[in-house]
């Protein structure tokens, strides 16, 4: 009768459907000297579970801890750089060539930006040729209302 529950327990056991109070069923078993011949494979593998189950480990692990890198300075750090360097180019003033500079710049950068907007015009075009497009394809499509009910 025991035999018969234990191959049951077994079974279950191999189809990994035990409970732990039956997988203690099992260790206590296996712990005994009488097995039967045919579950002596078992006994070795239980054994070998009920030792493991009481090794431990007794060395020390050296902990290494990575020092963080504290972000807060560093932004304090730029911030304090920034004002100073304002607080030293605050003495420079603005001269007349400076004026003129900018100005020739500031010319300069509006012909750029009016030869650009003349290449924009030309992709306007484009997008209305492809719309165009689009509405011929729809044109051709209510033509041929059998072959889209039947696609």
């Amino acid at each position: 009768m025991v035999l018969n529950k234990i191959e049951k327990l077994i079974e279950k056991y191999e189809n990994g459907e035990t409970t732990l109070k039956e997988e203690a069923q099992l260790k206590d078993y296996f712990s005994q000297e009488t097995v039967a011949p045919h579950l002596q494979h078992y006994k070795a593998m239980f054994n070998y579970f009920s030792f493991n189950q009481q090794e431990t480990f007794t060395k020390q692990l050296p902990l290494k801890t990575k020092s963080k890198f504290n972000y807060k300075w560093l932004s304090v750090a730029a911030v304090i750089a920034l004002m100073v360097g304002f607080y030293f180019n605050q003495n420079e003033t603005i001269t007349e060539q400076d004026k003129q500079d900018y100005e020739k710049a500031k010319s300069y950068l509006q012909l750029v930006s009016q030869t650009l907007n003349k290449g924009t015009k030309q992709i306007e075009y484009l997008t209305a040729i492809n719309q165009a497009g689009k509405q011929v394809n729809y044109l051709k499509e209510m033509n041929n209302p059998i072959e889209r009910i039947y696609k």
